[in-house]
């Protein structure tokens, strides 16, 4: 069984997905929601699915004592980034490794980094003139944003989509497109 903990920060769309996704499955199991944000919207979301959630401060996350044992409490396996707006430590990642993955919503390398999240990205992807904008789904690693890519989907820009257009093109991407990837990796990772 593959026990899964989904980072967050925000409204939690993704999270609420991934939730659904999985909701029947034999072998993989959301069995933990965590977020540093105590108004994050995903709370509540999961709260919908009778899936746990826990708030933990930025302090507490890159804390080793509290997170390790709290992920070891719920057994958990591997880890989803769904919005979640920080860092992860390095020891969590040493912990994990191969065994997190994030999704962000441009074709990495472009508009990645610092400060590249959310609306950002789909203005400085309009503000370009980039013909094409997408999500990338990768493994996290110790720079932000630069974990090895497991797979990218792509859409159309116009010159004529604002930056909402963007992210509207963007949000459908990965309401299709994340669990599935989540699964795939999962499914890989079981059978070495």
């Amino acid at each position: 069984m593959t026990n899964i903990a989904i980072f967050v920060s925000g409204n939690g769309t993704n999270c609420e997905n991934i939730i659904r996704y999985f909701k029947n499955n034999q072998d993989i199991c959301i069995k933990l929601v965590i977020s540093n944000k105590a108004d994050a919207y995903a709370l509540t979301r999961a709260s919908w699915y009778d899936v746990p959630c826990r708030v933990l401060s930025k302090q507490e996350i890159n804390d080793s004592d509290t997170v390790i044992p709290l992920l070891e409490e719920w057994d958990i396996n591997f880890i989803v980034l769904a919005g979640f707006m920080l860092m992860v430590p390095d020891f969590i990642i040493d912990k994990f490794e191969h065994q997190i993955v994030n999704i962000h919503p441009s074709l990495l390398p472009k508009f990645g980094g610092k400060g590249m999240y959310g609306h950002h990205v789909h203005e400085a992807v309009k503000a370009a003139g980039e013909k094409e904008s997408g999500i990338t789904i990768h493994f996290v690693s110790k720079v932000c944003d630069g974990g090895e890519i497991i797979a990218q989907f792509k859409t159309p820009v116009s010159p004529e989509d604002t930056a909402e257009d963007i992210e509207k093109k963007i949000h459908v991407l990965e309401q299709k497109h994340f669990p599935e990837v989540i699964k795939s990796v999962i499914m890989d990772n079981t059978r070495k």
